[in-house]
């Protein structure tokens, strides 16, 4: 899997209340979510990003509280795939189980800048930097993993290994 995109850049310990604050929360719908994504950071995110592009982080992306809304909201809004030093375990777990891919790599987000173009391969955990090349690595990501994102989540993940069956 080969994801291609503009970098959004945040810093460290963003958590789940700064990345879809509690009073937008009256709502499930992914597209609704995604209209608030950032909405007391960084006001008109959610209207500027495009799709496919990518969001760089610090250390502890996505810490606070466990809600699943998080990792919608941001992959709702157009992120195709975050990269951070580090992730909270609970948002971790949340963004692959709604297909959204993560990749820890602290060179790279040391190294990236808000607005580079990226080029980064999940299998291999290759991150290129467009304008000059530049490489960062990091951990690909486990092919079971994959999976779950190429499915678009760990539901219809599940429903594919049952053969289409939803019911026993």
């Amino acid at each position: 899997m080969v994801f291609e995109g503009k970098i959004w850049k945040f810093g460290d310990d963003v958590d789940t209340d700064i990345i879809i604050p509690a009073r937008f929360l009256n709502v499930s719908e992914a597209s609704e979510l995604a209209k608030n994504c950032f909405a007391d950071l960084r006001p008109g995110f959610a209207t500027s990003v495009r799709p496919g592009d990518i969001m760089v982080a610090g250390n502890n992306f996505g810490c606070g509280s466990s809600r699943e809304h998080a990792p919608l909201a941001i992959k709702a809004a157009g992120i195709s795939l975050i990269i951070a030093c580090s992730f909270a375990r609970i948002f971790y777990r949340n963004a692959f189980n709604i297909g959204l891919p993560l990749l820890e790599s602290p060179e790279a987000s040391e190294g990236l800048s808000e607005g580079d173009v990226v080029r980064v391969d999940l299998a291999a955990g290759s991150i290129v930097r467009i304008s000059d090349s530049t490489r960062f690595s990091a951990n690909p990501v486990p092919e079971f993993m994959a999976g779950i994102v190429r499915a678009g989540g760990l539901v219809p993940y599940t429903i594919e290994r049952l053969g289409g069956k939803t019911t026993g």
